[in-house]
């Protein structure tokens, strides 16, 4: 709830919250898109759980092969812009948690859009 008096940070009907680093100036994922991003998940202390960009290669998947706050995200960024994404713990993994993710935990993810529509003219 403190980010939500954090300066840019703007906050969905849904409760996501976003942060735009980047704006981006391509078109935007629709529900039906595979997008490519580079991404780093964190939890609320810092930990580090996930990393595409440690791994060095960006990730593909579709917009609803993820939890919902990604799905949200998604279709709101255009193509090129790097968002921070605070993602409550219903949007994300609830009360079972997953792996390093304890229940209810809220995420903090930091996204790169390369491509809104791979495959896509």
């Amino acid at each position: 709830a403190a980010n939500s008096v954090k300066e840019g940070v703007i906050t969905t009907e849904s409760g996501l919250q976003y942060r735009v680093l980047t704006p981006g100036t391509g078109p935007k994922p629709s529900v039906d898109s595979t997008v490519e991003v580079h991404y780093a998940g964190r939890l609320l202390d810092g930990t580090e759980f996930d990393s595409s960009v440690k791994r060095g290669v960006p990730a593909q998947f579709g917009v609803t092969q993820v939890i919902a706050g990604w799905t949200e995200a998604l279709q709101l960024m255009p193509e090129g812009a790097k968002w921070e994404l605070y993602i409550p713990a219903g949007l994300a993994y609830g009360p079972g948690g997953t792996g390093p993710i304890g229940p209810n935990a809220t995420l903090i993810f930091e996204v790169e859009l390369l491509q809104a529509n791979i495959g896509s003219e």
